[in-house]
């Protein structure tokens, strides 16, 4: 099992939501519970290779 970070906001009736690492592609519920198992569907399809020309935040050292 792991943990990853997701953002996520109410607007009216919706919960909205994206991964960190995938800022790009935001998913959303009717309930919070909702919200989080959508956000699982997508790092599987995404981890899958089925959501083409995926771009993700990654860190940068810089001396």
């Amino acid at each position: 099992m792991r943990t990853v970070k997701f953002t996520s906001w109410q607007d009216d009736t919706f919960f909205i939501g994206f991964l960190n690492e995938y800022p790009d592609y935001q998913t959303q519920g009717t309930s919070k519970e909702e919200l989080i198992e959508n956000l699982k569907d997508l790092l599987i399809d995404i981890e899958s290779d089925q959501v083409p020309y995926i771009r993700k935040v990654e860190e940068l050292l810089v001396a």
